[in-house]
């Protein structure tokens, strides 16, 4: 989420360009689409896409037609037609990818009421544009605290101006229906500027406002997800995840999105798996089924009187037992095939265990241990009892030797 104007401050802090994904550069990544045909240049008689994509504050962008052929490219800030007056923004596709992306959103190209491109931004322009940006979160912090005095359930999330600082949209999320004809009475009479209240929901509220998620990458939604596809439980139930409210929720307070993500991939794998409903019908008393590994082709079952005993058993094995329990066969027990799997995934654990040469975590809480030195590297040899014997007499005879002589 930063960008080249995110310099770093005085005090080694990150400083930030508060601009929430419209910096000039278009480093933020906020829904950016790589324009993979700039390269490439047109048919000889082809004119360009007259229209191009346009993003404002945060995850909006709106389709513009370029009537007056101004010549622009990915990164130019240009004055847009609004319902009054005009509003800034910054261009971030242009060519027959918008095209593309028109069709996606279900935009049609040749509407002759789609808005226009004035001009490129002026200097002038420019500055009002950033003394209303900068004014934003003030008017945030006071819109909350009238429709707090006001008593409404809702919750404004975000504003943004118009690029002429004309009018104001106000963004807010809220459980029921909110009568706010008099907060829009309040905050014209205090802000002396229009109002336009807009609700959104939750996952909308994350995808403007961004953030971090468990994962620990940048959200989703604020970075390439465009589209909101409905996430129920049972994607976690296919997966074998645990129902836990607070593991599988994101900062929108939904399911997360990508749930779905490998979501086909099981429901390809379970295929070939027999049902988790499905029952064994042997001699020792009817066994269900406690645990399904995908990963392992594994199925792990136990007799109705012996919950807590589990026989783990294999996809091929269950479906075997099924196919006899179908003709009213019945198999002797469920440990007669438990037992040679509990060998073959003794073998695969040890042949799995550390494949890739993986440190362990807790290799730092071991006391490191004292190299013993060879003999003869970086130390002298210890002198042995004789030798220093042998050194102790020697040293005796040369202290006689000299002694001076007595006189006769």
């Amino acid at each position: 989420m930063g960008c080249s104007s995110c310099s770093t401050g005085k005090d080694g802090q990150p400083r930030g360009c508060k601009n929430n994904g419209t910096c000039g550069t278009d480093g933020c990544n906020k829904l950016t689409v790589f324009d993979w045909l700039s390269n490439m240049s047109l048919p000889n008689g082809q004119k360009p896409f007259d229209c191009v994509e346009v993003r404002f504050k945060n995850s909006r962008k709106e389709f513009f037609r370029n009537a007056d052929n101004i010549t622009l490219s990915i990164g130019d800030i240009v004055a847009t037609q609004s319902k009054t007056g005009h509003d800034i923004g910054i261009v971030t596709l242009t060519g027959e990818l918008v095209k593309v992306q028109m069709k996606k959103k279900k935009e049609d190209h040749n509407d002759k009421d789609l808005p226009k491109i004035y001009r490129k931004a002026s200097q002038k322009d420019i500055d009002i544009w950033q003394k209303c940006r900068d004014r934003e979160e003030e008017i945030k912090k006071r819109a909350r605290e009238i429709a707090i005095a006001l008593n409404l359930q809702m919750k404004i999330s975000d504003v943004e101006f118009q690029g002429d600082g004309s009018k104001a949209t106000f963004y807010y999320t809220a459980e029921e229906r909110v009568d706010f004809r008099q907060l829009i009475k309040d905050m014209a009479k205090a802000f002396s500027i229009r109002i336009e209240m807009r609700q959104i929901g939750y996952r909308q509220e994350a995808q403007r406002l961004g953030g971090i998620g468990s994962c620990g990458r940048e959200l989703c939604c604020s970075t390439w997800l465009t589209d909101f596809r409905s996430v129920s439980t049972a994607a976690a139930r296919y997966q074998q995840l645990s129902l836990n409210p607070q593991k599988l929720a994101g900062q929108c307070g939904k399911l997360k999105c990508c749930l779905n993500y490998e979501l086909d991939v099981y429901l390809d794998a379970l295929k070939d798996f027999p049902s988790q409903e499905s029952r064994i019908a042997t001699e020792k008393g009817v066994a269900f089924c406690q645990k399904v590994d995908i990963f392992k082709g594994m199925l792990w079952f136990s007799y109705r009187d012996e919950p807590a005993n589990w026989h783990t058993l294999t996809k091929d094995q269950v479906n075997e037992i099924l196919a006899k329990n179908k003709n009213n066969e019945k198999v002797a027990s469920l440990e007669e095939y438990a037992a040679d799997n509990e060998v073959v995934i003794l073998e695969k654990e040890k042949v799995f265990e550390n494949v890739v040469g993986q440190d362990s975590l807790t290799r730092f809480d071991k006391p490191k241990q004292k190299r013993r030195r060879k003999k003869g590297q970086n130390q002298k040899q210890k002198p042995s009892q004789n030798q220093k014997q042998g050194q102790n007499q020697n040293n005796k005879r040369r202290n006689n030797n000299k002694r001076p002589a007595k006189n006769a």
